[in-house]
């Protein structure tokens, strides 16, 4: 993590603070039409096989018609070459053998506030994440990983499950940079032991990076890890007598909190999508 990385992306607007205190979560986002599409026909409740395929993350609809002529594509058992052709939902359409989901992959950036629980729903009746992505999208998303309440900052939703699983898996290492704010200044010999390893009830843990802010006070530093245990960062901090009076994550897996105001959302570019399918343990 170099300071240039963190201090020039890391510090959320204060338009961002302003809308989110507003109550105006989700309001001024992108426009999400042209991110979604609706799988079956509105009317016939079929659709083209071609787009089943597409929507199933396979290829484009051009290139699934010519699959589809070739034979790769199966629908009950038995291969279909005829161009047009319609499918139902609750057909079993397979590709080269592989069963396929026609739910088109959807993948949000949420710039979570304080006081949302990160859950699909919660039994305490508590807010949750889900509200400030209400008016995305139709189709189900879930949280990759996981904020806890008073933590604020970048979080992913998405109905791509593999990909969820690759960014969560431990062996992935998937970067993390988060901006602490402590009670009180944080010591040159404890930043120096946080370099070196804090051992912790369930382990030794290691930073990958950590540094005093620029022009800030001693007691605000950045964070870069890779561990994605329960509460980590502030496990870290606390276990050398310190409190962790906010915690922002700034960087999730390369992407940014830029131009995203505190409780707004958008969709991530295309461009994004491949670079998170191309992370690496």
């Amino acid at each position: 993590m170099s300071r240039s990385d963190y201090n020039g992306e890391g510090k959320s607007s204060g338009r961002g603070a302003g809308n989110y205190r507003k109550k105006s979560y989700a309001r001024g986002n992108a426009p999400v039409k042209k991110h979604r599409e609706v799988n079956p026909s509105l009317n016939s409740g079929l659709i083209r096989l071609n787009k089943y395929v597409a929507n199933s993350g396979v290829c484009s609809r051009r290139e699934a018609d010519t699959y589809i002529a070739a034979g790769n594509v199966t629908v009950n058992g038995k291969p279909v070459t005829e161009m047009g052709h319609k499918v139902s939902l609750t057909d079993e359409v397979r590709f080269d053998g592989r069963l396929l989901n026609p739910e088109k992959k959807e993948y949000i950036l949420l710039n979570k506030p304080k006081n949302f629980i990160t859950t699909t729903k919660d039994e305490k009746g508590r807010r949750t994440v889900m509200e400030l992505i209400s008016n995305a999208t139709k189709s189900r998303l879930v949280p990759v990983g996981r904020l806890d309440r008073n933590t604020t900052g970048l979080l992913l939703f998405t109905n791509d499950g593999d990909l969820a699983k690759k960014l969560t898996h431990p062996r992935h290492g998937v970067r993390k940079i988060y901006h602490v704010e402590l009670n009180k200044n944080l010591k040159t010999e404890d930043l120096h032991k946080i370099q070196e390893g804090v051992m912790l009830e369930d382990g030794l843990i290691k930073v990958d990076e950590i540094s005093y802010l620029n022009n800030a006070p001693k007691k605000e530093v950045g964070v870069e890890i890779h561990s994605g245990k329960n509460r980590i960062v502030r496990r870290i901090f606390e276990q050398l007598g310190y409190e962790v009076v906010k915690l922002d994550r700034v960087i999730f897996a390369n992407l940014t909190k830029k131009d995203l105001p505190r409780g707004h959302w958008r969709p991530l570019t295309d461009q994004e999508v491949i670079n998170l399918g191309m992370v690496q343990s």
